[in-house]
């Protein structure tokens, strides 16, 4: 394939005649939603016989957690050209040498697990999800597989795919420290769950070509990819694609090996790991070889909570991303916002880019009160430390919660359509459901009425955090009103800032 083809091949995109199940319709059914499983078309609806879910109790405890951090971390943080890893696909060929051999003088020095798991902490955080490997393919970990092709982009007379033999990892950089065994080790000490991210596709291993938005392509990736990837790949190279031949059987084994090994050793040498938050797609030609893999880290920790990217309804949890849903999601499967606190998931120089603590009350009210999990996405300078205004804004966030966590954690959505009233009041119950939850993002002043709670009778209602005796009356065309005294008129006499809680026992179906 020339350029010129490689720009007009996108009429081979009518992929479905060639693997069967690819732009099938989905009908409605429990599970992902429905643009979810578009996306994974070729993964079979019902999953293969003997598979399974996370029990259970691995579900209940991931919708118990509400708020955790998302960090992106990796050569990427050296340059800091933009968003994590996705800079490299725009640099000049130079640069691209350049950036694969970052990590020979790598040393972040200020990396302390320790800390990190303190901060986490103060910051009321139930669990962190951390890049044990990005797309650029830098493994964060002491992986014993090794890459033995990669391109060479400024050879002589254009890149050019040549054979090698490394781990491209944290162990072959001056630091030399296993970055996700020490995090796991401190999580573990603080009963802080663990959400381990990594990326099906690998633009450093050569045997990766030429899965989604890939810097090598080659004559078929029109029918390799998926028809979305093609299109962005031709999006983003234009008419200067690096096209290479195509991978040879063995070269596509081999990278099924290496992709289960590297999940195995996740799932084998760190203890117990929560979560894998799987990224991106490879496709249908290799889905078999991927289904195998699933089944396999099944075998090896079968409460492990997998993300959907990449299998299908073979996943456990979903992860909008930079948007929070209008409205409580239509599935019955588990959900985690993620949300960059800064520009993007990775480091953010400009203190006045992060959003605030407001912003993350905000967001984690409104995320629980749908019936989801809020995770923002902050990332580490290069030198290993948070940005100082970061930190201040999730601690801010841990002390809210140090007042209204009973509100958050472990609570269950109310049914139907009682999880707000109007743009300030959101909702959330126990999960006996003897008590509702009503947090309002704006003080109400001397009353607050509340249309669709109705407390038991001569029931007490609290405001969390607080000793004030509030009364309450049943109003049969408003609802319940709610009195607060006159002390609570002063911001300064309130136990918290942003948003408050009432706690109503109620007997609620």
């Amino acid at each position: 394939m020339n350029r010129r083809e490689f720009l007009v091949s996108g009429a081979a995109l009518a992929a479905s005649s060639v693997y069967p199940g690819i732009g099938q319709s989905y009908p409605p059914s429990h599970g992902f939603p429905e643009s979810l499983l578009r996306t994974d078309s070729y993964v079979e609806t019902e999953p293969i016989a003997g598979y399974h879910w996370a029990s259970p109790a691995a579900y209940e405890a991931f919708q118990d957690m509400k708020f955790g951090i998302r960090i992106h971390w990796g050569i990427y943080s050296i340059w800091h050209r933009g968003a994590e890893s996705w800079p490299f696909l725009p640099m000049s060929f130079e640069d691209r040498q350049k950036y694969n051999s970052l990590y020979e003088t790598w040393n972040p020095a200020g990396f302390n697990a320790d800390a990190w798991m303190n901060v986490f902490h103060q910051s009321g955080m139930k669990m962190f999800a951390f890049t044990s490997k990005h797309h650029e393919g830098f493994s964060m970990f002491d992986t014993k597989t090794r890459v033995k092709s990669r391109a060479n982009w400024t050879a002589l007379g254009g890149p050019k795919m040549e054979s090698c033999d490394l781990a491209y990892s944290i162990m072959e950089t001056p630091f030399r420290r296993d970055v996700v065994k020490e995090l796991c080790d401190a999580a573990h000490k603080r009963d802080i769950k663990i959400d381990l991210y990594f990326s099906h596709p690998d633009w450093y291993d050569a045997d990766f070509r030429p899965y989604v938005s890939h810097p090598l392509q080659v004559p078929s990736s029109a029918e390799i990819q998926m028809a979305h990837d093609f299109r962005s790949t031709q999006k983003q190279y234009g008419n200067h694609p690096v096209i290479v031949a195509d991978p040879t059987d063995a070269e596509v084994a081999r990278m099924m090996a290496r992709h289960r090994a590297q999940l195995v050793e996740l799932l084998t040498n760190y203890g117990r790991i929560d979560m894998l938050c799987l990224d991106m797609y490879l496709g249908p030609r290799v889905w078999p070889q991927l289904r195998e893999t699933v089944m396999k880290l099944r075998e090896l920790q079968p409460d492990v909570m997998l993300r959907n990217r990449g299998i299908g309804n073979y996943g456990d949890y979903y992860t909008p991303e930079r948007v929070v849903p209008g409205s409580k999601e239509a599935s019955d499967k588990p959900w985690f916002c993620i949300y960059p606190l800064g520009s993007d998931f990775s480091y953010e120089p400009d203190a006045a880019k992060y959003k605030g603590t407001q912003w993350i009350v905000g967001n984690l009210i409104d995320t629980t009160a749908k019936g989801g999990g809020f995770m923002i996405g902050v990332g580490p300078s290069a030198y290993g430390e948070f940005h100082p205004k970061a930190i201040r804004q999730m601690r801010g966030t841990g002390a809210w919660l140090q007042v209204n966590g009973e509100a958050i954690y472990a609570t269950r959505p109310r049914n139907g359509a009682r999880w707000s009233e109007g743009d300030t009041v959101r909702f959330t119950r126990s999960k006996d459901k003897r008590f509702v939850y009503a947090m309002f993002t704006a003080w109400p002043g001397n009353q607050i009425t509340l249309r669709s709670v109705q407390p038991k009778p001569d029931s007490k209602v609290t405001l969390l955090g607080s000793n004030a005796v509030l009364s309450w009356k049943a109003d049969p065309l408003q609802g319940t009103v709610i009195s607060f005294p006159e002390n609570l008129q002063q911001a300064s006499n309130r136990p918290c800032e942003y948003a408050w809680s009432l706690k109503v026992e109620t007997t609620e179906a």
